[in-house]
């Protein structure tokens, strides 16, 4: 019979040629990520097309006949050569290099990227990586950054986004400013309070309505649309502002206002573009934030 290449199943081949190498199904079929039985029919499948035995199993164990020697004689470069498409495929080089842009809140990027920084110097010392502090919405399809943190879940279908986790922030402010100002003791008591404006302060009342917080522009005398302003104001003793924990809870003189209240949780969603699946410095820096905000 005779064979031609396009005739040829290359899953079959692979099958094959990974039994052989490994020295069982069970253990070719762990690398492949493949049941033992699937693995099995593809084997048999080659024999088929081929017209001919590759393996004798004696006893428990498998032995290549001469016509699977042979095969496989031939098979292993072929192997090198899928290996090295894939590799080129995932990142070009062995070395993981290049420019790498994460945007992510001004706050989050002062105080919490330079510990993912450490990370990824310690994994890949010759990455570059350029994090651009916004608290706008940067557009990853026009390659304005790479990844983004961001707090709301995008709806573009062409980028990859992963919800890691939720942080818990309350009210803070000052304990000049409370001491001055008195400290509420409901939420109705936070009306009577100077607010500080980070972005939209129409949005904040209208989020802060069902919690029974009624507010107007009235209690917003000062703003920025900068995060990290907007805190350096509140610790200045200007007003009161919404805060994750991680960053109210361990600053000096920074009060908890309502305290027993129930924390207002905020999403975390991690997004890229589908590069992702093509570049081992985006995968990498991608799956060391996943983890690092996963866990912190």
């Amino acid at each position: 019979m005779s064979i031609l290449p396009n005739d040829l199943n290359w899953n079959h081949l692979r099958a094959f040629l990974t039994t052989a190498e490994a020295g069982s199904l069970s253990a070719a079929a762990c690398q492949l990520g493949q049941t033992q039985p699937t693995l099995s029919r593809q084997v048999a499948a080659l024999e088929a097309e081929l017209n001919m035995l590759l393996f004798e199993r004696i006893g428990k164990q498998l032995e290549l006949t001469q016509a699977g020697l042979d095969l496989l004689e031939h098979l292993r470069p072929m192997g090198a050569a899928a290996a090295q498409v894939a590799l080129t495929a995932s990142g070009q080089s062995q070395s993981i290099a290049g420019l790498v842009r994460i945007t992510a809140s001004d706050v989050f990027s002062v105080h919490r990227m330079p510990d993912v920084l450490r990370l990824l110097r310690d994994e890949a010392p010759d990455l570059k990586v350029e994090i651009v502090a916004a608290n706008d919405i940067r557009d990853l399809m026009r390659r304005e950054a790479d990844i983004a943190i961001r707090h709301v879940e995008p709806d573009q279908p062409d980028l990859i986004a992963r919800k890691l986790s939720e942080i818990r922030g309350h009210f803070y402010a000052s304990r000049h400013y409370l001491d001055q100002r008195g400290y509420p003791q409901a939420p109705a008591d936070m009306s009577d309070h100077d607010f500080i404006g980070m972005g939209d302060p129409p949005r904040m009342i209208e989020l802060l309505a069902p919690m029974g917080i009624n507010l107007s522009e009235q209690n917003f005398p000062y703003g920025s649309e900068s995060g990290l302003v907007a805190w350096e104001l509140a610790k200045q003793g200007f007003g009161i502002l919404p805060m994750v924990d991680s960053l109210g809870d361990c600053t000096p003189d920074m009060v908890r206002v309502l305290p027993d209240a129930n924390p207002f949780m905020i999403p975390v969603w991690l997004v890229t573009h589908r590069e992702l699946h093509s570049s081992r410095r985006i995968r990498l820096v991608f799956d060391t934030l996943a983890e690092f905000l996963t866990d912190n």
